[in-house]
């Protein structure tokens, strides 16, 4: 079988490229080929509406790809190579199928720690989600390895579930890595008040579980509880583009257009690095861009001339406080910070020009900040308001 869109992967940017592929092309052939054992989903979901939103359940949660865009989905569908002279994949159970334009939507990998083999749920599908839940309890005991977007955000859902939580982060103060102290020093505080145990400071070693887990740290102390979470970040997945001779450093390289050194292969999402007109080559790993960047995809795929212009944000919303982000995170740089209402705007400063800007309980001025970075002015006390 051969399509005229083959897409490889099933999350957001796969949903949105079967979307912008339909925007110009009513009717050509789309297929989805995924991994995943569940349609397309809103992954952010997973770690946070989820969890805080009673009224929000998994069965709203399917993004209804198929109906909408009458893309062929086959789920549990490994691709294992990609044949760039005959135009074709093969995937792990032996099946062929061609393509005339090829997108590859492949995500991200789980960073993993030493462990028993299934001593640790890695947090990243649905699965995992629905598997957390079911063990989410009242007075059971959680180790959270891991003070990122992920880690934090599970802490927090699962400390709401009256469940007890241990947070294991490298950084001194949780959030240190990315937040100036003083905003660090607060975001801490939230975790704490709310009853999360915080273990600063420290790594996890390895992972042993019997009836209990024991989660030992890397200055020998062992805690001790009914299951551990990690979330530790994630790596791109390459390994497909790479074997096919595909250009690839920090993910897939492609052009303005998502294009790769394939003129028939195109990539998006978290494994695609691009020319961000404003942040510079970069590669993202977040909802916005997904979404963005994989409607851009389809869209040129299917006929468009356009160039992928938009410069993504990040955000995450815990315990009734929300950030929102563009650019670069580095608590390391240089930061002036304004008050603004009850919220305040940092700019990370390389070289005295902002490169990244946060906005602590400011919501929906992400567009004013990409203004910034692109054009910053001489005053930056009344840029964002």
């Amino acid at each position: 079988m051969t399509y005229q869109y083959l897409i490889v992967g099933g999350g957001m940017a796969a949903d949105s490229a079967a979307r912008g592929i339909r925007d110009i092309d009513k009717k050509g052939s789309i297929a989805i080929l995924s991994a995943d054992v569940d349609a397309p989903y809103p992954r952010p979901a997973l770690s946070k509406k989820l969890w805080t939103d009673p009224e929000f359940t998994w069965d709203q949660a399917d993004l209804a790809t198929v109906g909408d865009t009458g893309a062929e989905l086959r789920l549990g569908t490994e691709v294992l190579s990609i044949d760039r002279d005959g135009k074709t994949v093969l995937t792990a159970s032996g099946q062929v199928f061609g393509y005339q334009k090829l997108l590859l939507v492949t995500g991200l990998t789980p960073s993993r720690i030493d462990d028993d083999g299934d001593a640790v749920l890695y947090f990243r599908s649905a699965r995992d989600y629905q598997q957390l839940r079911a063990l989410a309890q009242p007075g059971h005991q959680f180790v959270v390895v891991g003070g990122g977007y992920i880690g934090a955000e599970l802490a927090a859902g699962l400390v709401q579930q009256g469940c007890e939580v241990a947070l294991v982060t490298p950084d001194p103060t949780l959030g240190g890595s990315q937040f100036p102290a003083q905003i660090a020093s607060e975001y801490q505080k939230l975790f704490a008040d709310a009853g999360v145990h915080l273990v600063t400071g420290k790594r996890v070693c390895s992972v042993r579980k019997h009836e209990a887990a024991e989660v030992t740290l890397d200055d020998g102390t062992i805690l001790q509880a009914d299951d551990v979470i990690a979330g530790l970040g994630a790596s791109p997945v390459t390994k497909l583009a790479e074997e096919a001779g595909l250009t690839v450093n920090d993910g897939v390289i492609v052009d303005e257009q998502l294009r790769t050194n394939d003129p028939a292969i195109w990539a998006a999402g978290d494994i695609a690095n691009y020319p961000d007109p404003v942040l510079g080559r970069t590669r993202v790993e977040h909802v916005d861009n997904a979404i963005a960047m994989g409607k851009a995809a389809g869209r040129i795929m299917a006929g468009s001339k356009d160039s992928y212009t938009h410069t993504p944000m990040m955000y995450s919303q815990i315990f009734g406080v929300r950030w929102e982000a563009v650019g670069t995170l580095d608590s390391s740089l240089a930061t002036t910070s304004v008050e603004a209402g009850d919220g305040q705007v940092v700019y990370y400063l390389s070289d005295g020009k902002p490169v990244g800007v946060l906005l602590w309980n400011l919501p929906g001025r992400t567009d004013k900040a990409v203004t910034v970075l692109a054009d910053p002015p001489e005053d930056l006390s009344t840029a964002i308001s």
